[in-house]
């Protein structure tokens, strides 16, 4: 019958080399926070990489690391031994190693359940991360609190003992967030990334003396599943959609789909579309042709210089490229891998006039002294919007970096029938131009123009009297649908910002049949 331990039961355990407990805690350290960025991507595909499903996702893991250092405690005083405690830790390696192998069929299950919602990124990545992440976290959060009760041979020696153990807990932390996003994601991949995690901690643990013959074995295995294929992130969705491209990037997961003759860009959970190749037009019938034509209502001329901020994979720099050769542009893209796919699967290369930079939209304005007749923003679409670039010291800037009579024309995403995004956008940047109009491209897309020139529907009509015939259509359209903006909202502030408050806001009330504001 099992006794709770007393302080009499310490000498039990000096054996117990401290150096191999110290070796277990770090260890734990290193794959508890590493595993917390590995799941971050590996919910991306599926629910986006917005700051609520960062939120969900480190929310869980503290509460599950909270509730393992309670309870570690409580077995390491009814259990105080070495051989109980690697057992804990061996299953807690298995369990990292399997996440990312059931993940596809449960993501699947939890996706279909809640794609249908507005709020299923939230509740989706929620109980995405309770189901494949809590328990393995809550054993890995034993640890500490257990080590500690082995390792305390003499009283006196309790603080120094105690502050070393969580000291190198932290350390092993730190290491397992750098070893996770700077080496082991961008080289071998999500899947891998837990497994090389569940195996170096059940190679840790499998060191221990008195362990069952069986324990020897699950390190073997864990490193053998390295060799398993990772697949299709997240499979296409149709019979008609097919995954030519996948990648895991620095910043986001990528996939391109082929799908009814043309090429699609799809980025993180795949709601939205990023860029658009199809071989027998460079127009889409989307947001990224009123680019095309949005700029003609203040310059009434291509403009001589362009800088396309969030030029993803380069479909409105193709179309230019087509109809306005002699565009100077800057395309700027955060993620490299998103520019190499562009010219590998996108045509991106066919404008000579185009040159890409891989660099934040915000920072490359800061820096370059170039001045451009037009500035375009497409680096945002809701839920994930950089919040600093919807401030008004960031539309400040894009004025200072335009040519006088110049242009800033911004692609603003939101849920069908919400203003409330595009009403704040809109005051913000009256903050920096005298003149903001807007043309409603797309039930969830309106494009808005500032400018110090009043936007005008008559430099629009002057110039399709020599627009190329494929264009014309675009123009009146445009033309016909250039209003003034909407009034209402807020200035946003680098100080305060709170873009993600207002589009959860607006998804809510979206999900309860709410009509805009």
């Amino acid at each position: 019958m099992n006794r709770p331990a007393t302080l009499c039961d310490i000498g039990r355990v000096d054996s117990v080399s401290r150096r191999a407990l110290f070796a277990l805690v770090f260890a734990g350290g290193v794959s508890s926070l590493g595993a917390e960025i590995a799941a971050a991507r590996l919910l991306a595909p599926y629910f986006g990489a917005s700051t609520i499903i960062w939120a969900n996702t480190i929310g869980v893991v503290l509460v599950a690391l909270s509730i393992g250092y309670w309870y570690g405690g409580r077995l390491a005083d009814r259990y105080p031994s070495d051989r109980y405690l690697r057992l804990v830790v061996l299953v807690a390696a298995v369990m990292l190693a399997l996440i990312p192998i059931v993940s596809d069929p449960f993501f699947g299950v939890v996706v279909g359940a809640f794609d249908r919602l507005d709020a299923g990124a939230f509740v989706g990545s929620l109980l995405g991360v309770l189901v494949l992440l809590a328990v393995p976290l809550v054993l890995l959060g034993t640890v500490t609190p257990w080590a500690l009760r082995l390792a305390i041979s003499e009283v006196e020696n309790a603080g120094t003992v105690a502050g070393r153990l969580y000291a190198l807990s932290t350390i092993g932390s730190l290491v397992g967030v750098f070893l996770s996003a700077l080496v082991l994601i961008p080289l071998i991949g999500t899947q891998r990334t837990f497994i090389v995690f569940g195996a170096g901690l059940a190679i840790t643990a499998a060191s221990g003396a008195n362990l069952p013959r069986a324990a020897r074995v699950v390190p073997v295995v864990l490193l053998a599943a390295l060799f398993l294929p990772p697949g299709v992130t997240k499979p296409a969705e149709d019979a008609d959609r097919a995954v030519i491209a996948e990648a895991e990037t620095n910043y986001q997961y990528l996939r391109v789909i082929q799908a009814d003759g043309r090429r699609l860009l799809e980025l993180n959970e795949g709601q939205a579309v990023h860029s658009i190749y199809d071989p027998g037009t460079v127009l889409t019938d989307g947001v990224w042709d009123g680019y095309l034509s949005l700029p003609l209502s203040v310059l009434g001329r291509a403009p001589r210089s362009m800088a396309m901020l969030g030029d993803a994979a380069g479909t409105v720099s193709r179309a230019y490229g087509r109809f306005f050769p002699e565009t100077r542009i800057d395309g700027v893209e955060i993620d490299r891998e998103v520019t190499e796919a562009g010219r590998k699967y996108f045509d991106l290369g066919t404008n000579e006039r185009l040159t890409t930079h891989t660099e934040d939209a915000r920072p490359f304005l800061r820096r370059t002294k170039k001045r451009y007749d037009l500035i375009a923003l497409d680096a945002y679409r809701q839920p994930y919007i950089p919040f600093y670039l919807a401030t008004r010291e960031f539309f400040a800037l894009t004025k200072a970096r335009l040519t006088p009579g110049g242009a800033v024309v911004v692609n603003v995403g939101h849920p069908a029938g919400q203003d409330q995004l595009e009403q704040t956008i809109t005051r913000t940047m009256l903050t920096s131009y005298r003149h903001v109009a807007r043309f409603p491209i797309e039930d969830t897309s309106t494009l808005l123009v500032g400018s110090d020139v009043p936007p005008d529907r008559e430099r629009i009509r002057r110039y399709s009297a020599q627009a190329d015939a494929e264009l014309v259509p675009l123009l009146g359209r445009t033309e016909t649908a250039l209003a003034p903006p909407l009034s209402g909202g807020s200035v946003y502030t680098d100080d305060k910002a709170p873009v993600e408050w207002l589009i959860d806001s607006s998804i809510v009330r979206y999900a309860a049949g709410g009509e805009g504001g």
